[in-house]
């Protein structure tokens, strides 16, 4: 299977401690999110996303809603 670039999804967060990666991982997990990574050194805790379903919005949503802040990384 060749991966899409437009699927790769990158975003700013500030998804900063281990005990955040886990509460996300959780919500990852929910949703069946099962390629994902956090950069958390990286200044700007990159998210990685790759998906072929999930929109930007829909990750950005998901991510506000469990109190994590989370923009589109440009």
């Amino acid at each position: 299977m060749e991966l899409n670039m437009n699927d790769i999804l990158l975003f700013k967060t500030d998804i900063r401690t281990e005990g955040d990666k886990r509460l996300i991982a959780k919500v990852m997990q929910e949703y069946k999110i099962a390629n994902w990574t956090v950069d958390q050194d990286d200044i700007d805790c990159v998210l990685r996303i790759v998906s072929s379903q999930l929109k930007l919005h829909d990750v950005i949503n998901l991510v506000v809603h469990n109190g994590y802040q989370c923009e589109e990384l440009t």
